[in-house]
Formats: C-alpha cells, sequence, structure tokens
C-alpha cells in the first residue's frame, strides 16, 4: 500500500464500500457524538468523514491533534445509512473508519480559520496566504484560474497561433506606466527594466516572420492598486497577428473569450450567465464618451446619457446658458422610474456628485406631462418637449444634468449613470455583456501643460496613416485602437501597429519626441522596421480580469495566488526588503531616503 494514500479525499463512492484504504489531507473538522469522533479530512479534491471509536488505542492521538494538521489513515470503507447520507458531498454516502493514524505534521494554534469564510483582514489574510489558499472559495478560485488558462492555451493553439516567451529583463521604455528597475552588477550606472509588456517583442517577432504569437505573459507596472488592478504585476494573454486587419483580431479573438466565457459561466452558480453572441458589437469611442460617459460602459445598465446643450442655451437657467456660451455642454442622464424615489434620494446625489468634484446635479422629475424640480421652471414647452426628445424620457421618470467642460461632463455624467442604475437596481443580473470599443484619437492635450501627446499606443497605425498625420489637426487624427470591454470592466488594450518608420517618426514627433531619441529609446523596433515589416496587430486580454470576472469576484485579489497588498507589500515574504551595503556597493548603488516628516 502506497505510504501516504490509496485514493484522495474526494474519491471514494459506494462501490468502494469494504475496501480497505489510505487517505491524507488536513483535518477540516472534528465532531464529538460521544463514544464516537467524526474527523472531515480534507485535500485539493474534497472532504471525506472518517470516524473512531472511544475504545480504540489510537483515539487519544486522533482526538488531541489540532485542526489543519496533516495526517494519514488507514481504515476500512463503510457505507453509511440513509439517515447519515451527506448530499452535499461526492463522498457524502461513504465514511472511513480510522484503524491507524499517522500525524504527519500536527498544527499550532490558526491566526485564521480555515473551515469558515470569515473575513479576518487583509493583513492577516496575506500574511497567512498558504492558509487563506486553504479555504474552499479562495482555492476554487485559483483551481478556476488554471483551468480559464489551459482552456485559452488550447484555443489559441487550435487557432493556429504559437507560444514564445520573451524577456524578463528588458530596457526601460519612455512611454506607459512606470517600470521596476534592475540595476546591472556589470554595467555600473545602468538598469534593465521589466516589460511592463511584451509589446516591442511581439512586434519584432512578426518582423521575425512568425505569423501567430502568443504568451500567457506577466507584465510589470509600478502602479497604484485598484480593485480590478494588482500592484506589481499581472498576466496577460498577449497576442499578434501578422498580415491582419482590425476585423482579422477581431474574428481571431472573439471566438476565444467567448468560448472561455460560456465554458465557465456557471462556476458557482446555480446556472450559467448568458454570454453576448459573437460578432460583438462594436462602439467608438466618441459614441461610447457620450451615451455612457466611459470607455468602459457597462452595457448591462440600460441608461444612455443624452447631450442636451440645445435645451439650456439662451435660457434664463444662468449657470448652464452661461457655460454653454463659453463651449461648455449639458449632459442628461435619465433615471427611468426615478420620479418614484423619496426627496431624500436626490439630496443624497448631489451630496455624491460633489464628493465627485462635481457642482452637484441639477434634476427634473417628469408628471403629467409637465416637470418639476428645482430647475424644472427653466425648462418648460418646446424646451421640455425637446428634453423629452433628445433623452428619451416619460412620465414617471427623473432626469439628472452634468454641466461643464465637455470631458469633464461626460466623466461626472458616466459616473452618475452607473451610480443611479446601481441605486436603481437597473443593471442586469446574470450576463457578460461585451463590446469592443473603436476608434481611439491617436492624440490627447495634457490638461496641465497643453502640449499634444499619445492618448493610448503611440505604436498603432493611424486612420490614413501618413496622409493623416501631414494634413489633418493631430486631435482629430483617429487611430487603428480598440478596448474589448466587459461588464463595465477593460479586459484589454490592442491596436494595428504602425509598421513603417517613416510613420513611426512622424507620430512622435507630434508627439514631442525628435528623431534622436526615437532611435535611442526605441532602437530595437525602429530599426527592424527597416528591413521589411510586415502590417500586423494584436492584442492583450488581462487574465486576471477574465477570471475576476467568471468568479464574480469584486477584487482581483480574489483570484491571484500570491497578491501584494495596497501598499505593493508582500506581507508573506516581507518583500520589499532591505539589502546590506555589501549587495548595494557591487550594484554600485547608494541609499539616498527621503528625509523624514517633522
Amino acid at each position: 500500500m502506497h505510504p501516504y494514500r490509496t485514493h484522495t479525499c474526494g474519491e471514494l463512492r459506494d462501490a468502494n464500500a469494504g475496501d480497505t484504504v489510505r487517505l491524507s489531507g488536513w483535518i477540516h473538522r472534528k465532531r464529538d457524538h460521544g463514544n464516537l469522533l467524526f474527523v472531515d479530512l480534507r485535500d485539493q479534491y474534497g472532504i471525506t468523514q472518517c470516524v473512531i471509536d472511544t475504545s480504540s488505542p489510537i483515539f487519544a492521538t486522533v482526538e488531541g491533534t489540532r485542526l489543519e494538521s496533516v495526517i494519514t489513515v488507514t481504515g476500512p470503507v463503510v457505507a453509511r445509512s440513509d439517515e447519515t447520507v451527506n448530499s452535499g458531498l461526492p463522498t457524502g454516502t461513504v465514511e472511513v473508519g480510522i484503524d491507524e493514524v499517522h500525524v504527519e505534521n500536527p498544527a499550532e494554534t490558526l491566526p485564521l480559520q480555515v473551515n469558515s469564510d470569515e473575513d479576518t483582514g487583509e493583513d492577516i489574510r496575506l500574511r497567512y496566504r498558504y492558509l487563506d489558499l486553504r479555504r474552499e472559495k479562495v482555492a476554487r478560485n485559483i483551481l478556476l484560474r488554471n483551468d480559464v488558462i489551459a482552456s485559452i492555451r488550447r484555443r489559441m493553439i487550435e487557432g493556429g497561433f504559437k507560444e514564445f516567451q520573451t524577456p524578463i529583463l528588458t530596457a526601460s521604455s519612455p512611454e506607459g506606466a512606470r517600470d521596476y528597475l534592475v540595476p546591472s552588477r556589470l554595467h555600473p550606472g545602468k538598469f534593465y527594466a521589466l516589460p511592463q509588456a511584451p509589446q516591442q517583442f511581439k512586434q519584432l517577432l512578426m518582423v521575425a516572420g512568425f505569423d501567430k504569437y502568443f504568451q500567457i505573459a506577466p507584465c510589470f507596472r509600478d502602479e497604484d492598486a485598484r480593485a480590478d488592478r494588482s500592484p506589481g504585476e499581472f498576466y496577460q494573454l498577449d497576442f499578434e497577428m501578422a498580415y491582419a486587419t482590425q476585423d482579422d483580431v477581431f474574428d481571431a479573438i472573439e471566438p476565444v473569450i467567448a468560448g472561455v466565457f460560456e465554458e465557465f459561466a456557471g462556476f458557482g452558480r446555480d446556472e450559467a450567465w448568458a454570454v453576448t453572441p459573437t460578432p460583438f458589437p462594436r462602439i467608438p469611442y466618441a459614441e461610447a464618451m457620450l451615451k455612457y460617459g466611459s470607455d468602459k460602459p457597462d452595457l448591462r445598465n440600460p441608461i444612455e446619457i443624452a447631450d442636451v446643450p440645445e435645451v439650456f442655451a439662451g435660457s434664463d437657467l444662468k449657470i448652464f446658458a452661461g457655460l454653454i456660451e463659453k463651449g461648455a455642454t449639458v449632459r442628461a442622464i435619465p433615471a427611468p422610474g426615478g420620479g418614484a424615489q423619496p426627496r431624500s434620494w436626490f439630496d443624497k446625489l448631489n451630496d455624491w456628485a460633489r464628493e465627485e468634484g462635481g457642482q452637484g446635479l441639477g434634476y427634473i422629475v417628469l408628471e403629467d406631462g409637465e416637470g418639476r424640480g428645482p430647475i424644472a421652471k427653466f425648462v418648460a414647452g418646446e424646451r421640455l418637449e425637446k428634453l423629452k426628445e433628445l433623452a428619451g424620457l416619460k412620465d414617471g421618470d427623473a432626469v439628472f444634468f452634468s454641466a461643464g467642460d465637455p470631458a469633464d461632463a461626460a466623466d461626472l455624467a458616466g459616473k452618475a449613470r452607473t451610480k443611479i442604475g446601481e441605486d436603481l437596481g437597473l443593471i442586469a443580473t446574470g450576463r457578460y455583456d461585451f463590446c469592443w470599443i473603436v476608434d481611439y484619437p491617436m492624440y490627447e492635450r495634457d490638461k496641465d501643460m497643453g502640449a499634444i501627446e499619445f492618448s493610448h499606443n503611440p505604436f498603432s497605425m493611424p486612420q490614413g496613416e501618413m496622409a493623416a498625420l501631414d494634413a489633418e489637426d493631430p486631435l482629430d487624427v483617429l487611430a487603428y485602437q480598440y478596448d474589448i470591454v466587459c461588464n463595465g470592466v477593460e479586459l484589454s488594450s490592442g491596436a494595428i501597429r504602425n509598421h513603417r518608420p517613416d510613420i513611426m517618426l512622424k507620430a512622435f514627433e507630434i508627439a514631442g519626441y525628435d528623431r534622436e531619441t526615437v532611435e535611442r529609446e526605441f532602437a530595437g523596433m525602429f530599426n527592424a522596421f527597416r528591413y521589411g515589416a510586415p502590417p500586423h496587430g494584436g492584442s492583450a486580454p488581462g487574465i486576471d480580469r477574465i477570471v475576476m470576472l467568471i468568479a464574480d469576484e469584486p477584487n482581483i485579489r480574489e483570484v491571484i495566488a500570491f497578491p501584494m497588498n495596497q501598499r505593493a507589500e508582500d506581507l508573506m515574504m516581507g518583500a520589499p526588503a532591505e539589502v546590506d551595503d555589501t549587495r548595494l556597493r557591487e550594484l554600485h548603488l547608494r541609499k539616498v531616503l527621503p528625509k523624514a516628516e517633522k
């Protein structure tokens, strides 16, 4: 007999009754029933109930062993009586009598309860993550992640993509987020960077002649944590295609994403969630910002924002009319059925808007064909009829307004759309609603300095190519850039890439980079483009976010085995940590710490 197990703790069934078996695992629970002690033994595969009589010479050993100790038990499989069957366990029709026991490793007093989902706080959970990972829900999420990655890999290979690995130690890049830097021992004063993404390498693979590339790629960015973004590192399905149009990229990745979500849509639920059928809707960036106030719209929310400056232009509502004269706009956010809400709800929304940095939210309630509310007197007659037409309003609805610079008005309106949808219970459940956001602007103007800068990916091909860069206002140039969004979460950014060095130089020149800087900072890619680069494009859906959505988890930490905390600290391993002066001298570094605040 194997020294540790003949079966897993999730394997035994009625057919095993009468067999002598050996199981190993963790003591999940113990229940004392007088002359009998029941022990739930757990491993990755499940739980098996084991039982020992108080008359057994090894009873004291079993009784005195703490929860989460690792033990090996040997004994017969016994069918349970009908009244003791546990239908909640796959192994619930049998139990194992404990004839022999060996304590492989006794556990000390636990800092958190493994057999409970009680939240003991982030610090405790992450400091003892190996215990937290034993919990059923967390373990299930990590196993889901494995299955999702395996499914993605299989689907990509079936689609003709080849898996390559790109370097982890590379050069720092001036675009994107902040790099993690690695000092070089052999080259004093010089640094490697951990890749923010394999962007340049995957394009170089296309230049090298490989037609379809992918990898489950680690990416590193020194940026703050959010609910849908882990600090430090994350993983993405990175892929690229040669001789590909935007439509080709969509056609290649939609079956993979839709297929994975359909495969796992029932995870942890009684019923599978619906998945948007392919092809996914395509929404131009400008339309998304107008209708939803965001380039990450949650399409489960039926509310659509309307641009309504004409309703207030020249009106007696001077605050809106004055803003419109100065080039501002007014956005209307309908609240279907919101007219039935108490006055306190409207007041709270106004307070919320101020907390978000706005000036509040004016509103009107539609009732008996008329409007009521603080600004209703300014919107009567033809103005009210125009408002109803533009915003799709009817009696019983309310409508809120966000006024100001188009970008600021859109931002507040988008947040209000989500808030109102949540408050009124309008956001549909049981669905994964996908869309593509397309036609991103190539450039934007920096609010503080007024300079033209890249709005998205600097390596994208501008729509119209060189002719557009030469003739159009940079702020009017669109790029072949696209994001895939699900339920208000951005899963990936992608683009058809610029593959010509002359367009690359011109595009970076507009953003303030001279030729010397481009040739120095992007030498590998710039030089490669000079020797025959095919048209190519791709994208990079985030693995962590895909699993988070499938598992219906609000925080990405719940689907990562060993995440950092909000301050980018690994409490379990003690990172980041100080290193001694000897190591620093090897790396030609010295510490210059910030002065302590008085």
